[in-house]
């Protein structure tokens, strides 16, 4: 017979409080008088976008609101999830409101979901059918369509304090089941490396226990780096990888630019960032050589805004790869540079009179567009640029 695998609960899913009264943190959120508390009161059904760090608590929150006022809850990502997931989803609200039930849709990383599938909520937001919590970890007013934000309630949790990450660190190590020891100095440094992120506190916690049972500073050293790759969109992963991504496609180098890519892609990154930066590289470092890789680049940029992912990874891996693969010319970014150069140099040069538009009598007998014909390939006498521009 064979013998059933148990797979141990991560130490972040234990640990994830079930009320309000065991929420470690954003004090200005779960106080007496503030909004959630009125919710889990009052049982108010209002649609909210919970806007926070990693790690602050934002799918904790939605899932004791749900459960304080006995909804049914769904969760969904919106990385992975797609039109498919939504309309099932609707029809399990039905059935829950023909029991006369309510459903709370939690859409994780909303942010993910183009304007479309955004588009596609309205109706049964307005409705009623779905109450909606949404959780991004970028500003909504950027990235969530005003039509979903003007029906919804925007709350912003905050970095979690290192007081806090040690307090959640300390219900952790207290627990009966937790069997490793732990020097204070080991779950101060814990609390210093995740940043304000709980969730990547008590990772690197429960990996720390299981490489010692006695978890000192080293350890805990040793076990951060064994984490889950953290990617901070303003943190050092970010421009790293995104560099040897630009710089592997300027070598023309596609295996390394895809693989690059593919790292981002997994950790979350924006497919907008990623085609943006395609898009720039058409012209920086393809340019007049390019046949057609401003215009790739750019369709490109128009597909992932209205696909999203996972079907915006089609045109992203496509245009990678005919960018790495294409001829290299940095003619127009030198010329560009030059330019620049120039303009900042000679910033108030007068533009020659032959140049300027003849609009009056007045103007023509000034001298301007003297001695300029209309024909292509024109060169005039005095040329083109101002006196004295070196």
């Amino acid at each position: 017979m064979r013998e059933e695998k148990i797979i141990d609960e991560p130490l972040a899913q234990k640990m994830r409080p079930k009320d309000l009264a065991s929420f470690v943190g954003q004090k200005h959120l779960v106080g007496e008088n503030s909004l959630i508390s009125k919710i889990l009161k009052e049982g108010l059904i209002v649609n909210l976008i919970l806007w926070g760090p990693p790690g602050s608590g934002k799918t904790t929150l939605a899932r004791i609101i749900a459960e304080s006022n006995d909804e049914h809850f769904i969760e969904l990502s919106a990385v992975s999830s797609g039109k498919k997931d939504i309309t099932e989803a609707v029809e399990i609200a039905k059935k829950n409101l023909e029991d006369g039930r309510k459903t709370i849709l939690f859409l994780d990383e909303i942010h993910r979901f183009n304007k479309a599938q955004q588009d596609s909520l309205l109706p049964y937001v307005e409705s009623g059918l779905l109450n909606l919590i949404g959780a991004t970890t970028e500003n909504p007013s950027f990235e969530v369509i005003t039509p979903l934000l003007s029906r919804s309630k925007v709350i912003v949790l905050n970095q979690h304090a290192k007081e806090d990450v040690l307090e959640i660190l300390y219900i952790a190590v207290t627990q009966k089941d937790f069997k490793a020891k732990i020097e204070p100095d080991a779950l101060d440094l814990i609390a210093e490396l995740s940043s304000g992120d709980a969730r990547s506190a008590l990772n690197t916690l429960e990996i720390a226990s299981k490489l010692s049972r006695k978890i000192t500073k080293k350890v805990v050293f040793e076990a951060a780096q064994k984490s889950a790759p953290q990617y901070d969109k303003l943190g050092e992963n970010h421009y790293a990888l995104i560099s040897a991504f630009i710089k592997s496609m300027r070598g023309s180098d596609p295996r390394a630019a895809l693989y690059y890519m593919s790292r981002m892609i997994n950790a979350g990154e924006d497919p907008k960032f990623i085609a943006r930066r395609m898009l720039i590289f058409a012209s920086e470092d393809i340019g007049i050589v390019g046949n057609g890789a401003l215009n790739l680049a750019t369709s490109t940029f128009l597909a992932v805004e209205r696909l999203g992912y996972p079907e915006a990874n089609y045109p992203l891996f496509h245009c990678a790869y005919v960018l790495s693969k294409a001829k290299k010319s940095r003619e127009v970014t030198d010329k560009m540079n030059e330019a620049m150069d120039l303009a900042k140099r000679y910033p108030d040069k007068p533009v020659p009179l032959h140049l300027r538009n003849a609009s009056t009598k007045l103007n023509k007998d000034l001298g301007y567009g003297k001695d300029t014909k209309w024909e292509a390939g024109f060169e005039h006498p005095k040329g083109f640029m101002p006196d004295g521009v070196e």
